[in-house]
């Protein structure tokens, strides 16, 4: 065998190794979960302040993203490095903050001068920790278990399936917080308002048909002025409106290439006698992600848009893929 091709399949033998041993660490947390983990989510829940998160080293990585996490979801929170905290920084932990507190071996000399500091303070400690019988451990106030029996590391040094298990923890507060106060759609929406995320949870078909022209014919239009609208307005097609603006029926692209396919005679044909009757519409206050899963499901690329069945306007896939949220 090549030689190369033999390393090849050592390095993805050690990286398959690698993943299924973190994942087996992460399956083994849910063995340690426990009242404390409920009682950390009412806490949080119903304080009047922060959560403040801290860690040193990976640790302290992963404690800005639980922050991020918790921010974008509701959950008002401060990052704080250990090390920082102790030279200073403890001027972040304000009255009614709690204090969650990240760390593998729950023993580091960092974290030992910081919790006498905090409980001192009468701050609510929250321990994240590995190690249940570490300073740390014993001296929170509720407990959160991210235990590991082994790094992935081979050498069991580099924090590897102790900062995964900690990331999953974080994220397990996060979605517990988020279920707790009923945080929806809307109020994900406040927090992200920039972005593709954003604008899928923002943006309704108003925000984008109203710049557009609004190609519109009777029944009765011949069909050669239905070509030219549908040319000059550039949409890709015409909706056909009653006298009264209710939307009776549309005309693509396509309808006109089936017409010319089936020989009609273009000078006595109308509107109506090649219209698409009873088309896909869609209401103004409609989310724009909305009207794009309407196209999709229905193959087509334009939507008339209809306020109680009166035509306002025409909403063109493109307008939707523009704007980047999908």
């Amino acid at each position: 065998m090549n030689e190369h091709k033999r390393n090849y399949q050592n390095i993805l033998k050690i990286a398959v190794k690698s993943i299924e041993h973190e994942a087996l660490a992460i399956k083994n947390l849910v063995n340690y979960l426990d009242e404390d983990f409920a009682k950390v989510v009412e806490l949080i829940y119903n304080s009047d302040g922060r959560l403040i998160v801290t860690g040193i080293g990976k640790s302290a990585i992963i404690a800005n993203k639980i922050v991020a996490t918790l921010n974008s979801t509701g959950t008002p929170a401060v990052f704080m490095h250990a090390a920082d905290a102790i030279h200073g920084d403890l001027g972040i932990v304000r009255e009614h903050d709690s204090v969650l507190c990240i760390s593998k071996s729950g023993n580091t000399p960092e974290i030992k001068v910081l919790v006498p500091l905090i409980k001192s303070r009468g701050n609510t400690l929250i321990g994240m920790v590995s190690n249940a019988d570490s300073f740390l451990g014993k001296n929170a106030d509720y407990l959160l278990k991210s235990t590991i029996e082994k790094e992935a590391c081979p050498n069991n040094l580099a924090p590897t399936s102790s900062t995964t298990a900690q990331l999953v923890l974080g994220d397990a507060l996060a979605i517990a917080l988020i279920d707790y106060r009923d945080f929806g759609e809307e109020d994900f929406a406040r927090f992200h308002p920039g972005g593709a995320l954003g604008k899928k949870l923002y943006m309704r078909v108003s925000d984008l048909y109203k710049n557009n022209p609004r190609p519109m014919v009777s029944p009765d239009t011949p069909v050669e002025q239905v070509i030219l609208e549908i040319s000059e307005k550039r949409l890709g097609a015409a909706i056909v409106v009653d006298k009264n603006l209710d939307v009776v029926g549309i005309i693509t692209d396509g309808d006109l290439r089936r017409m010319m396919q089936k020989k009609l005679d273009i000078a006595s044909t109308k509107a109506e006698d090649i219209m698409s009757r009873n088309p896909k519409t869609i209401a103004p206050e409609a989310m724009a992600i909305k009207a794009f899963n309407m196209m999709e499901d229905n193959s087509i690329t334009q939507l008339a848009v209809a306020a109680e069945g009166k035509y306002e306007g025409m909403v063109h896939l493109h307008d939707i893929l523009k704007e980047g949220i999908v």
